[in-house]
């Protein structure tokens, strides 16, 4: 894309990488290609493997990654103002295309975005296993004495012995249809107000991994939940929605340079929630640098080669 649509921030990315088994033949040598992503850490990383598999294929890249807020990095795409981002196809379909419901089968989620915002320009390509959703958890002496596996055995414990079922959630959560109104009336679940507690996300975690409430709402990638040791219980009715990654890429942008897509697949196919925790771990938890945890799972994964 040409660098002269009105871009006033974004540097060049300048790592010294080469072909590894993706770009063989520098496919997108000769393109511009300016990259972005929203400005939590899962983001910062997905943005920077997407820039970096990019340099990889021959591309000159420029780095727009960490916009602000949801809406920014997908205008800027939709706009041309950037090329390409991952995005999560729950997002898509209920903030970005307007729908209320989430379609429960991840594929068909992924497909009805794909049709629904090719006629804003946008091309979704192969989504990742990576399912960025919404969980409860709780700590392994907690696990261990409830037994709990699955929300309806979290349901089933609230009816037998309530006391035994506290939770923290975020404010947001505990007021969306689709968090937690939605998912007690889905389980049956009645967990009265007051033992319900709303607070901030990063405090959820550690009062989770403390036991002072049961169950603490979670994100299915966070680090934290690896690094706290915490179980996560399966949504057994799938009630939450899907919010599986996946590159969206404006649809100029693509026709130019179809190569895109064979580029990125491999590395989309990899991605799921087991790297996603770790890789953010990395960040979160241990204050490692997103664009460099990046690079670093890149040449691990055999994608590029250094130097």
């Amino acid at each position: 894309m040409a660098s002269g649509c009105g871009l006033t921030s974004g540097s060049p990315m300048t790592d010294d990488v080469k072909p590894g088994s993706i770009g063989r033949g520098e496919p997108l040598k000769g393109a511009q290609l300016t990259v972005t992503s929203k400005s939590f850490t899962e983001q910062l990383i997905l943005g920077s493997i997407m820039g970096i598999a990019f340099e990889a294929a021959g591309a000159e890249v420029i780095d727009r990654t960490g916009i602000q807020g949801s809406i920014g990095s997908r205008e800027a795409v939709r706009k041309g103002d950037a090329d390409a981002g991952y995005e999560y196809t729950g997002t898509a379909w209920i903030t970005y295309l307007g729908n209320s419901k989430p379609i429960p089968d991840p594929r068909e989620q992924w497909e009805a975005v794909r049709k629904d915002d090719a006629r804003n320009g946008v091309t979704w390509l192969q989504p990742a296993e990576l399912n960025n959703t919404y969980a409860l958890a709780m700590n392994q002496e907690n696990a261990k004495k409830y037994g709990t596996k699955t929300l309806s055995d979290v349901a089933k414990l609230a009816k037998s012995d309530p006391s035994a079922v506290s939770m923290c959630v975020e404010v947001e959560f505990a007021n969306r249809a689709d968090g937690l109104p939605g998912m007690q009336k889905a389980y049956g679940m009645d967990v009265p107000a007051q033992d319900i507690t709303q607070m901030d996300t990063g405090i959820i975690y550690t009062q989770a991994a403390k036991g002072s409430c049961t169950y603490g709402e979670v994100y299915t990638t966070d680090g934290r939940i690896n690094s706290m040791n915490l179980a996560v219980m399966d949504d057994d009715k799938k009630f939450f929605p899907n919010y599986n990654a996946a590159p969206m890429i404006n649809t100029k942008t693509l026709k130019e340079w179809p190569a895109i897509a064979e580029v990125l697949d491999p590395v989309t196919a990899k991605l799921d929630n087991a790297v996603a925790r770790r890789l953010n771990a990395k960040v979160d938890v241990d204050g490692e640098d997103p664009h460099q945890v990046a690079l670093d799972w890149m040449v691990e994964e055999g994608f590029v080669r250094e130097g």
